[in-house]
């Protein structure tokens, strides 16, 4: 197990600060690697062994993938690969036939992380899975207004097929539209800055209606470890990511997740974002995250270290079998946007400061301080303070 290393790739998130510090805990030598030292905060932790700073995938992936294949070809062993962003996921599916040969990963079949974080093939992989999910019409679709009047009813969803960059473009996740008027501006909007869009069913319900099923995937694509949360905030407020989420047993997530992560022949980590509606109780599919979730530091503390099983497996261990089928009374929180959130929850009404303030005092996991591991707090607030100075 010690000659094979784990590469974990993207350093200025705190996911991989997370994936860094569940692996370096159980003794695995850690490589990070970046294209930017400056912005990745997750360089300074103890658990990195080894610092890669290598081509931007954003802007010359090719080079990306050459610097990954003679980086592979200098180790004993392959080291097993990480993905901490749905760009990465995609970047790793998109070379897999290349970086196999290299790398231990968890996904062996090309194109599936793609068919899973596209909203649109993930939906028709729902419909043939009978996976539960809201009604979806093809914005590009000639006949949409008509599918729309028939099928559903204002307000509805828009929402892009691929979320990555549509958040920092436009500030949501999605919108809210209320009229055919406003439907056919908000799509024409999206359209010119390239983005493909869906229309889908809204599901009623506050941001506590949210709920995730996460689980790991062995080489057999059998389900081995899972637990369940509920969320209780998110940024952006509404139809953001997690800022403040709670471990919590629900079992019909399972009954839902499981058959279908194993028919679609999953393997890893997987995470299923599930909203409960508030008429009738029922389930739906959101979403798949198919790399490290934003609150793994999370799943760690209640006993399953997601990271770690990926690199047991792949180098020949065992893993067992785990569920966290009791509610621990674990919650995390990523202080920096929790904190916007509840500014926001507070202006629009819709909860209490008593609430949240309340809600500071329970058991908790941070997503970037650790008192075992500090520096990459203190790298983190410097970036900070110097982006405020520099505005």
């Amino acid at each position: 197990m010690a000659n094979h290393k784990a590469l974990v790739l993207g350093g200025n998130y705190y996911i991989g600060l997370s994936i860094v510090r569940c692996l370096g805990k159980k003794g695995v030598s850690v490589t990070l690697y970046d294209y930017d030292e400056s912005r990745a905060f997750a360089m300074h932790s103890r658990y990195v062994q080894e610092k890669l700073i290598g081509p931007d995938y954003n802007k010359d992936p090719e080079a990306m993938l050459n610097f990954l294949v003679d980086y592979g070809k200098q180790q004993s062993e392959k080291p097993v690969l990480f993905p901490t962003t749905d760009t990465l996921a995609l970047y790793i599916d998109r070379y897999m036939d290349i970086l196999k040969d290299y790398y231990l990963i968890t996904m062996t079949e090309q194109g599936l992380w793609q068919r899973v974080i596209d909203k649109d093939q993930l939906y028709r992989l729902a419909e043939r899975h009978r996976m539960p999910y809201p009604i979806t019409l093809s914005a590009q679709d000639p006949e949409l207004l008509d599918k729309l009047h028939a099928n559903l009813a204002y307000p509805v969803i828009l929402k892009p097929v691929d979320s990555m960059g549509f958040v920092s473009r436009f500030r949501t996740k999605l919108f809210i539209i209320h009229s055919d008027e406003e439907l056919m501006q908000k799509i024409q909007m999206t359209q010119n800055a390239g983005y493909e869009m869906v229309v889908q069913r809204f599901i009623q319900g506050f941001d506590d209606h949210m709920y995730t099923f996460d689980a790991y995937l062995d080489q057999n694509s059998k389900v081995t470890h899972w637990m369940t949360g509920h969320k209780l905030r998110q940024f952006p407020i509404n139809f953001g990511a997690s800022t403040y989420i709670r471990q919590e047993y629900v079992p019909r997530l399972a009954e839902l997740g499981i058959p279908f992560l194993q028919s679609i022949g999953f393997k890893g980590f997987a995470e299923i974002e599930f909203k409960k509606d508030a008429q009738t109780g029922e389930f739906f599919l959101i979403e798949i995250n198919a790399r490290t979730t934003n609150f793994n530091a999370m799943i760690e503390k209640v006993g399953i270290n997601m990271p770690y099983l990926a690199y047991l497996e792949l180098t020949g261990h065992g893993i067992g079998q785990k569920v966290i089928d009791y509610d621990s009374h674990i919650y995390f929180q990523y202080l920096k946007e929790d904190l916007v959130a509840m500014r926001d929850y507070y202006r629009t009404g819709q909860l209490s400061l008593t609430t949240m303030i309340k809600s500071l005092f329970n058991r908790k996991v941070g997503a970037i301080w650790s008192w075992s591991d500090p520096l990459p707090g203190f790298a983190y607030c410097y970036q900070l303070i110097a982006h405020r100075l520099k505005k």
